[in-house]
């Protein structure tokens, strides 16, 4: 750093004291701006190893100056400069100050609300998706833990709040993905390890980002990424079955939209290729049928927002029902889905008269084969959903041939005629997987604001 620091301190106090100084200078220059800038980062990262030990005076620490009047009148020019120190600099204490800077810059310091997408934007315009990708898998940076979870968190929070440019999802190659799989596997014997937070928050918002670009941007001179984490799962899911697990305790206890359907988007793809369909274990994916059908049934009927997340939920089920382990004897709760099915596809006491798209979908799921009470599938033949499957634009996997409408023949033509482009979004062959390119693009377009709590019929009690 070119700022000498030469202050003597006697105690915390003093640092706040002194600190509230620095960040309080009145600066009507960029050169005076500058110098006010590096003093802070030199001060803060000389006194880092005994007043800013934790992550809670990390977040003090950089409150203290974006409450400040050189932040309050400059704050674009402000974020721009620790924006490039982040992208420049190698000293480990300054690009944590600096990270921490951005991340409360951009949101309200628990994670759960974006205040400022100026920040996130301003960090994808500027480069920096590539830069995270680089520091993440840094040795040096992999030491400091604190520092490592802030670049998760801000890769997290710029990816989700907008789609990423090719050359940012090029960026990320196998290894890095293995990486993030591998730190979870590390640490599976504490589900509340905040790595696990943070490390699955970027693998489902990268998802996420694999599905809109295959399924908006493909051409000639950028051709769709190769989704990395359907790939990782479907060369080493063996190995890394914590993830998995994970994914449903998260989806059993969240109760934030946004969070729900990165869980669900990814479920819908997995469920969806035969290299994956049966990545969970039978146990887990017992629980996860008993968290979707509780959560379909406490959606509330009249909300346009829970219709919404509904059809996500159903076009999640029917692949699982499917295509899943689920689907040879025992059967699991068959009466239970059979009566969730037939409480959404009428008005009865729990909803009200039902949307033409919900209805659409439960009839998808009701055509699943070991569903009707007289249909016998084979236990020892793995391939009997899939080798009876068909697909067309809303319609079910195993459904009876029945007489079809023109609307019907439209979408099945659709469907049949955009194959190529969920293979493109899988990042690999999904032959007989028995799933409609529409119910891909439906799903990956749905979306929802950070912080937006699920309507629940519990709640309006």
């Amino acid at each position: 750093m070119e700022f000498e620091v030469s202050y003597s301190l006697d105690n915390e106090q003093q640092f706040w004291d002194e600190l509230d100084d620095i960040v309080s200078a009145n600066c009507e220059s960029h050169e005076l701006i500058d110098n006010a800038l590096r003093l802070y980062l030199s001060f803060t990262t000389k006194f880092k190893p005994e007043y800013l030990q934790s992550e809670t005076e990390v977040k003090k620490c950089s409150y203290c100056l974006l409450a400040s009047p050189l932040v309050a009148a400059h704050r674009e020019y402000v974020r721009r400069q620790f924006v490039y120190c982040l992208l420049q600099e190698d000293d480990l204490p300054t690009l944590h100050l600096a990270a921490a800077f951005l991340r409360y810059d951009g949101t309200d310091g628990t994670g759960e609300a974006n205040k400022n997408d100026e920040t996130f934007e301003m960090m994808q315009a500027e480069g920096v998706f590539p830069r995270l990708v680089e520091l993440i898998q840094n040795h040096n940076v992999q030491e400091d833990t604190g520092l490592h979870q802030l670049l998760l968190i801000l890769l997290y929070e710029m990816s989700r709040i907008q789609r990423l440019s090719w050359e940012d999802l090029t960026s990320v190659d196998d290894t890095f993905v293995l990486y993030l799989f591998q730190i979870i596997e590390a640490v599976s014997d504490d589900a509340n390890d905040p790595y696990h937070s943070h490390v699955i928050n970027v693998l489902l918002v990268l998802n996420e980002q694999y599905m809109v670009a295959s399924t908006t941007r493909a051409n000639a001179n950028h051709p769709s990424p190769t989704n990395r984490v359907i790939k990782a799962l479907s060369t080493h899911g063996m190995t890394y079955k914590t993830f998995g697990s994970d994914l449903i305790l998260m989806l059993n206890r969240e109760t934030e939209t946004s969070l729900q359907l990165l869980i669900l988007k990814l479920f819908f793809l997995l469920f969806q290729s035969p290299s994956t369909a049966e990545y969970f274990y039978t146990n887990d994916l017992h629980v996860l049928v008993d968290v979707i059908i509780r959560n379909l049934l406490d959606l509330p009927s009249e909300d346009a927002a829970a219709a919404a997340l509904r059809h996500t939920y159903l076009r999640v089920l029917h692949p699982i029902l499917a295509n899943s382990q689920i689907s040879r004897p025992p059967h699991y709760k068959r009466d239970d889905i059979n009566h969730l099915l037939h409480i959404l596809a009428t008005s009865g006491s729990h909803f009200a008269p039902i949307d033409p798209t919900t209805l659409r979908l439960v009839r998808r799921c009701q055509t699943v084969p070991w569903l009707q009470p007289t249909v016998s599938v084979d236990s020892n033949s793995d391939a009997y959903i899939r080798s009876n499957s068909h697909s067309d634009s809303e319609g079910g996997v195993g459904a009876p041939e029945t007489p079809t409408s023109p609307s019907q023949e439209k979408d099945s033509a659709i469907g049949n005629g955009q194959r190529e482009l969920a293979r493109r979004m899988l990042g690999m062959g999904v032959k007989g997987a028995g799933e409609s390119t529409m119910s891909i693009v439906e799903v990956a377009a749905h979306m929802e604001r950070p912080g937006v709590q699920t309507p629940s019929r519990g709640r309006e009690t």
